[in-house]
């Protein structure tokens, strides 16, 4: 009950924080796709710097977020690196830490700062996809609908997957959630179809209704729903860039395909090994991606160096 109670202080500290002006150093590399931008540093300045100094307020029609999890806990990445025999051999570092001395109010300031700035970024057309889990999920949404506002809520969406452990204590945790937050009602989103299995598997015959026959059965297409099965980036998958918490380019895709369209601006400012550039590359969208681990950041450039190679 004391975090309920102190919910009105933090909303009070995050707008606090939210309306100074100042902003401190960054490293900005260019020089990627047209219109795309790879920082280094804490995004708070970085979104402050895009405001201010860019111009670029009401300019981003798509952000997802990968934040920390509230989960108390450290995270190891496996860098790449090759000697001076040339010979390449793995280094494992800390990537970030999760660990909130504060607890869960110092956790909502870091966040709610961040979500009031993503919010003047995001365009009127936009939505905000914030993927978090167990841990602070429900809070956050309290949060963000105090951000954007309750009637703005979209969707929870249900990312299910089957790696991972379990415990004899509790039912295996196999799921995160990704809350869908738009802007306005104007917001732009394009729910992808999904196949529908009949009954039995077999046809209905129904008046008007469209079907179709595959291997396993009779299905119909519907607007996709909101529990998505996606497998996670295994070991042994080329997307692997041994960057701890590594989201699958299968998941990151289908969130940008219904957010934004070709040539959109779309933006991840806790990217991680940057799996949402390397998606926006490939699929003909501008980006915006930062993060303030080195450890990210020399995953992020390897794996765009890598991306950019392969096109040409």
């Amino acid at each position: 009950m004391s975090l309920l109670r102190n919910f009105g202080k933090v909303i009070t500290a995050c707008k606090k924080e939210y309306k100074k002006k100042r902003f401190g150093e960054f490293e900005l590399m260019e020089g990627y796709s047209e219109g795309s931008l790879l920082c280094a540093g804490d995004n708070e300045d970085l979104m402050k710097y895009l405001l201010q100094k860019r111009d670029m307020a009401g300019k981003i029609q798509q952000i997802y977020i990968d934040p920390p999890f509230f989960s108390k806990a450290t995270y190891d990445a496996t860098v790449k690196v090759t000697n001076a025999d040339g010979d390449e051999i793995k280094i494992k570092k800390r990537a970030y830490e999760d660990i909130w001395e504060e607890g869960m109010e110092e956790y909502l300031k870091m966040m709610g700062v961040r979500l009031m700035l993503m919010k003047d970024l995001l365009a009127d057309t936009g939505t905000i996809w914030v993927h978090l889990d167990w841990h602070g999920v429900y809070y956050v949404k309290v949060l963000m609908d105090e951000i954007f506002g309750e009637k703005n809520f979209v969707n929870e969406i249900v990312w299910t997957y089957k790696s991972g452990g379990s415990s004899k204590s509790h039912f295996a945790r196999k799921h995160d959630s990704i809350l869908v937050y738009a802007k306005s009602k104007k917001y732009y989103l394009d729910i992808p179809k999904e196949k529908s299995y009949n009954r039995d598997f077999k046809p209905y015959r129904f008046k008007g209704v469209s079907e179709y026959q595959d291997e396993i059965g009779w299905y119909t297409l519907v607007n996709m729903k909101d529990v998505w099965s996606i497998d996670m980036v295994g070991r042994t998958s080329k997307e692997r860039t041994g960057y701890a918490t590594q989201k699958p380019e299968a998941l990151i895709e289908r969130i940008l395909t219904a957010g934004s369209k070709e040539g959109d601006l779309v933006a991840d400012f806790f990217c991680g090994s940057a799996t949402l550039a390397a998606v926006a590359e490939r699929t003909g969208r501008r980006w915006i991606c930062s993060d303030n681990s080195d450890v990210a950041i020399h995953s992020a450039k390897a794996r765009l160096e890598n991306k950019q190679l392969s096109m040409l």
